[in-house]
């Protein structure tokens, strides 16, 4: 006798939850999440944002000068408190992370 599986179904592709955030406020948090290398799917899953807008965002279809501007200010915000977390480290610890960061930063500046 065969059992009926009980687990619920997985939410359609890339929607957890409905987005209440208004456009302005949509283009932020995708800038925010694509700084921090956050996968168009997972910002879609939670935060409900459309998929095709995210997707459209980050391959310059929309807004194609405000949402590069913004992705790199996130992008040197991310930067910043990297470094400023390393403040109880010293030494040579402290010194290779600090440039660990920054080539990580230089390359994505590259992008």
């Amino acid at each position: 006798m065969p059992t009926q599986d009980t687990r619920t179904p997985s939410p359609p592709f890339g929607y957890s939850r409905e987005c209440h955030y208004d456009r302005d406020k949509q283009v932020r948090i995708v800038a925010e999440f694509h700084a921090n290398k956050i996968r168009p799917s997972r910002i879609a899953y939670r935060v409900g944002i459309d998929i095709a807008l995210i997707e459209a965002l980050i391959a310059g279809e929309e807004e194609p000068e405000r949402f590069p501007r913004l992705v790199a200010h996130y992008r040197r915000q991310r930067f910043r408190d990297r470094l400023g977390s390393l403040s109880r480290d010293r030494g040579a610890r402290r010194f290779e992370a600090e440039m660990r960061i920054t080539r990580e930063f230089q390359s994505e500046q590259e992008l």
